[in-house]
């Protein structure tokens, strides 16, 4: 099938690496990004600066393609926003990798060629079929030899509802309710949060941005939803984590919360959003209240889009809705991403031949996804479409530490070993420093 391109779908951070990587291999990649920019996807939370260093942003093989072009190389030790990872590095690599990156594409379809997903016969031989739809709504398609879904799952955040579905009243808020970190820099909604109550949903790194960012108005007034029966190492590592930027975020978010800014309402699953005016009620499945809100922050995590996907045979676990060999090693129940073992193509292959999911769409729901996880994915991907195998099976990467000893789902149960639902929700605020003497 060597006269087809490998089809790339998203020109985000993994997207283009993994262009970077095929392109290296002597591969043909085509990348296609429904957005208008490489980097589309970033540049909606521009504001927000990252956890990693510009030394673990940079794909290897992407940096290798650049070099040439008289691209300068970011400081490595320094920690840019999303804006400036877009501009300085994202933008410039979907430059140079050219015509092989197509804006404003969407890719809506993939299939085998002549085959739907009940068919067997020629599924190893017929090559895929990839569905496409322009800016203007032009359909078409194109044939390809490979697969690699790389568009990520910014698309899908989880709603606020605690069983995973919208609480009752919720898309009748939808104006009073955000699914990312406000960006307080823009006047507008600086106004929109200062000297307001604000309630932040989420136990995540978004959310603890959100939480210190909201704190530093200094009048503004934060109920902190957590589903979890306690706060617990719900700050993450702080000076233990080796990624010093994330681990610096929890202890912001301490000290923010033992300065009396932040009100922490544990065990509390929203069932209901009552509007009265202006003002919203969060409605807990116990029965509990959270009441006079003006404002909601939903950072609950994001699941993968996989409708367009339905005719090709994948093997998802039935949890996380991520590749069934790679989903221990992701479990948030389990790990955390310090502990999650550096994969590659045996851990994301599926049945359907040439088919991969990669990036934060690998992960299906499981949190705490780092760039260059997904970069050694793609490094491992690219080598086996290549014929690689020995390359393909080599593990190329060493994660740091969190610091935090269990992933994000045990703490929902209580340190007694019961569920954080057994009885009504804690209110608590986190007491100051004692004074000193």
């Amino acid at each position: 099938m060597s006269e087809w391109p490998v089809v790339v779908v998203g020109a985000g951070p993994v997207g283009l690496a993994a262009a970077a990587e095929l392109l290296e291999r002597g591969l043909e990649p085509l990348v296609f990004e429904r957005g208008a920019q490489a980097g589309a996807a970033v540049a909606l939370w521009h504001h927000v600066r990252l956890f990693s260093p510009w030394s673990e942003l940079v794909a290897p093989a992407a940096g290798r393609l650049l070099e040439p072009t008289g691209w300068s190389r970011p400081d490595a030790a320094s920690y840019p926003t999303g804006a400036e990872w877009a501009a300085r590095y994202l933008r410039p690599l979907a430059a140079a990798l050219g015509d092989r990156v197509r804006l404003g594409v969407e890719v809506v379809g993939a299939a085998r060629r002549g085959r739907d997903r009940v068919v067997d016969s020629g599924r190893d031989s017929e090559p895929l079929t990839v569905h496409l739809r322009d800016a203007d709504g032009t359909e078409r398609r194109i044939t390809a030899r490979a697969l690699i879904d790389a568009s990520g799952t910014w698309t899908g955040p989880n709603p606020l509802g605690g069983d995973g579905l919208p609480a009752l009243g919720e898309p009748a808020a939808a104006d009073r309710i955000a699914y990312q970190v406000p960006n307080l820099a823009d006047p507008a909604v600086r106004a929109r949060y200062a000297g307001k109550h604000v309630a932040i949903a989420g136990s995540g790194h978004s959310a603890l941005t959100a939480l210190v960012a909201l704190a530093e108005l200094g009048n503004t007034r934060i109920s902190w939803i957590l589903r979890r029966g306690e706060v617990g190492n719900v700050f993450g590592g702080g000076e233990a984590d080796q990624l010093p930027a994330r681990g610096a975020l929890g202890l912001r978010a301490k000290q923010a919360a033992r300065e009396g800014h932040v009100r922490a309402v544990t065990g509390f699953r929203t069932e209901a959003v009552e509007r009265s005016g202006e003002r919203l009620t969060l409605v807990s499945d116990q029965g509990a209240r959270v009441e006079d809100v003006a404002e909601i922050v939903v950072l609950t995590g994001f699941r993968p889009e996989l409708s367009w996907l339905s005719e090709l045979r994948l093997e998802l676990d039935a949890t996380l809705q991520a590749p069934v060999r790679l989903a221990p090693l992701i479990d948030p129940n389990v790990h955390s991403c310090g502990t999650v073992y550096p994969h590659g193509v045996a851990e994301l292959a599926h049945p359907e031949p040439g088919v991969f999911l990669a990036g934060m769409k690998s992960y299906g729901r499981a949190p705490t996804f780092l760039a260059m996880t997904g970069y050694e994915q793609v490094r491992s991907i690219a080598a086996a479409l290549a014929g690689d195998r020995e390359a393909a099976e080599r593990v190329e990467l060493v994660l740091p530490e969190t610091g935090v000893c269990g992933g994000s789902g045990v703490f929902d149960a209580e340190p007694g070993g019961g569920g954080c639902c057994g009885g009504q929700p804690e209110t608590l605020t986190l007491a100051a420093p004692a004074p000193r003497a």
